[in-house]
């Protein structure tokens, strides 16, 4: 098949990419032209989504199967390709986030949960309102954190610079929220899975790993992935209400419980996650975090010093 990725240069494209291509699909990636293909040979089409001008000069006279809209953050991004494209497609997959479910008392989030109207994701949600109301084939894919090599948001990288640094590691509150990392191949594998499934028209599915981590855990598992004893890692808990960090991060996850439940991609797609958690932080920090060179590059822990310089 013919398929158009939006991104395709970046994390969850790059990875899709090389898995469409070794299925023997023909690839083609709309992007700004930034960065090269992943891989030698695949097609890129330059151009600035946010201008749907753009789009429909690049794209009007072009004829796909599948459209991967990885990158879409609001409707104005993705609308003006369903109306140009819409019509001439089999199917259009859509990479939405698990940060749309409002936060609840009963976990894990299932997709036929509420969503949050005031959730920084609310656009992914309003994309997905529009794509069911719009008569095309389309599917949602709703990730928890995504994680592995080449993952540009200081996920498990964060836990990476202190334990190889053997610092201290600040987690908030008594470390036993909930959370759940699900690796960038297996979902590349999941929309993979979505290409032909007649089970997939107009569904939702949350993919990631299969099981939950507690912060505290989180930081456990990494220390195991890079060598480190677990067991002699040091882990601060402190109250981030006793803290004011302005607009910086000093940890990168949400302080509450978020996970969600992956049986209906299991169940309908035929997918299985291969990563457990130490074994996929393990690739991450091999393949990308210490070949990177990151293991020795200087690292701001300013906000650190200020929660241990509290304690």
């Amino acid at each position: 098949m013919r398929i158009l990725i939006m991104g395709g240069t970046r994390f969850i494209g790059v990875f899709l990419t090389k898995t469409l291509v070794a299925q023997g699909h023909e690839v083609v990636l709309f992007n700004r032209g930034n960065n090269l293909a992943p891989i030698a040979g695949v097609t890129q089409i330059h151009g600035d989504r946010k201008d749907p001008n753009q789009i429909k000069d690049k794209l009007a006279t072009e004829s796909f199967d599948i459209v991967f809209d990885n990158n879409g953050r609001e409707l104005s991004d993705t609308q003006p390709l369903v109306e140009i494209l819409g019509d001439k497609l089999q199917q259009f997959i859509y990479v939405s986030s698990a940060g749309v479910y409002l936060k609840s008392s009963q976990m894990p989030h299932c997709e036929d949960d509420s969503v949050d109207p005031n959730s920084r994701h609310k656009g992914k949600h309003h994309t997905e309102d529009y794509l069911a109301k719009s008569g095309i084939n389309w599917t949602s894919i709703r990730p928890t954190y995504i994680y592995g090599p080449q993952n540009y948001n200081d996920l498990e990288a964060w836990f990476f610079d202190r334990l190889v640094r053997d610092r201290p590691l600040p987690i908030p509150g008594n470390g036993m929220h909930l959370t759940q990392f699900g690796h960038i191949q297996d979902l590349a594998d999941a929309m993979a899975a979505v290409i032909g499934n007649s089970k997939a028209k107009g569904q939702i599915y949350n993919i990631s790993g299969d099981r939950y981590v507690t912060f505290d855990g989180l930081a456990l598992a990494c220390a195991e992935a890079i060598g480190k004893d677990p067991a002699q890692i040091k882990l601060v808990h402190y109250n981030p209400a006793d803290f004011d960090f302005g607009k910086r991060k000093a940890f990168p996850m949400r302080l509450q419980h978020f996970f969600a439940d992956v049986s209906k991609a299991k169940q309908e797609l035929g997918w299985q996650p291969k990563y457990d958690l130490v074994s996929g932080l393990k690739d991450s920090f091999t393949k990308d975090y210490s070949a990177s060179g990151r293991d020795s590059s200087e690292i701001d822990f300013s906000l650190d010093e200020k929660i241990l310089g509290a304690m």
